[in-house]
């Protein structure tokens, strides 16, 4: 395509050559600009008739609102349904809770009525109606309180517990000398040495030189050193008065000041001091009297044979 262009008052001519592409390209940019062109008059037409108030546009101006509303007040609605239903599943969650914390507090010697400051509820959370903003908000308020409730429950009961098992780690129930029975029991006696009647104040564990003495609760080593009846003598205190005392050993493996774990190796076996052969001598004494330490390590096996029938039946 060509365009003459021509000046009248210059008296000059221009001549424009127009290819198909240019021509397709300068026809959709010109439809675009006329649609742009449309849209923004259309606009501004419309926003002005509906402040103006023109015939016909205020209720054209009220469809297009409502239509807005109804949209916001669906995707509010869908919304609260959803946090309702999570809100269900939490309750039932704190439900579930409680009655775990119930049982635990059981067996932590509590009382799970002094713990409750929020009655629990139970039920649909949704009963024929929607709920409200101010009901959904007013329930997660009531949950909030519940759970900051069984938060200082739960924590007293691990308080509990935890003074429970350092107690128990403190008591010499572990078997001194592992797979070993007793060779001679707490009492009366005829002595091996003076072959005349004495009060034997521990037990002894026959058993091969350097087989492992084992601590019999955890406690600090108060006494490391050799005895002339006890021989290599180690004393444990393990707090409340107790004292637990190990004798004629070979080797000793800790010193006075150290800190035991229960079950840990602090010596072996030996025959040293007032002996006839390899042997442990151990004692126990509470507030400087001896003990039978039969009664703890008695109470050792009971606990591990509870738990250990515990175990089983929690199995599914």
């Amino acid at each position: 395509m060509h365009i003459i262009i021509t000046d009248a008052w210059l008296a000059k001519s221009r001549a424009l050559h127009l290819s198909g592409y240019k021509l397709i390209g300068a026809g959709l940019l010109a439809s675009v600009l006329l649609m742009l062109g449309s849209v923004v008059a259309y606009h501004g037409v419309f926003l002005e008739g509906v402040r103006q108030g023109w015939p016909g546009f205020a209720s054209v101006g009220r469809m297009v609102h409502q239509s807005e509303v109804e949209t916001q007040e669906v995707f509010m609605r869908e919304n609260l349904d959803a946090m309702a239903k999570k809100l269900g599943e939490m309750q039932a969650r704190m439900m579930q809770m409680e009655s775990l914390g119930e049982r635990v507090a059981g067996l932590a010697g509590l009382s799970p009525a002094d713990f409750k400051a929020v009655p629990g509820a139970g039920g649909a959370l949704v009963a024929g109606r929607e709920l409200s903003v101010p009901e959904l908000m007013a329930a997660m308020e009531q949950l909030d309180r519940s759970s900051g409730s069984r938060v200082d429950w739960l924590t007293v009961v691990e308080s509990r517990l935890f003074d429970q098992k350092i107690q128990r780690t403190m008591v010499p129930t572990e078997q001194p000398v592992a797979g070993v029975r007793v060779g001679s029991p707490f009492g009366f006696r005829v002595d091996p040495i003076t072959g005349r009647s004495a009060l034997h104040t521990g037990l002894d564990f026959p058993a091969d030189t350097g087989t492992p003495i084992l601590a019999a609760a955890g406690g600090v080593v108060v006494v490391q050193e050799y005895h002339p009846a006890y021989g290599n003598m180690i004393e444990v205190d393990h707090g409340n008065e107790l004292i637990t005392r190990y004798a004629h050993a070979s080797q000793v493996y800790v010193k006075k000041g150290d800190i035991v774990k229960r079950g840990q190796k602090i010596a072996d076996v030996g025959s040293t001091g007032r002996s006839t052969g390899p042997h442990l001598h151990f004692e126990v004494w509470v507030s400087g009297v001896p003990q039978d330490p039969q009664r703890f390590l008695a109470a050792g096996e009971s606990m591990a044979t509870a738990q250990l029938q515990q175990g089983r039946s929690s199995k599914p």
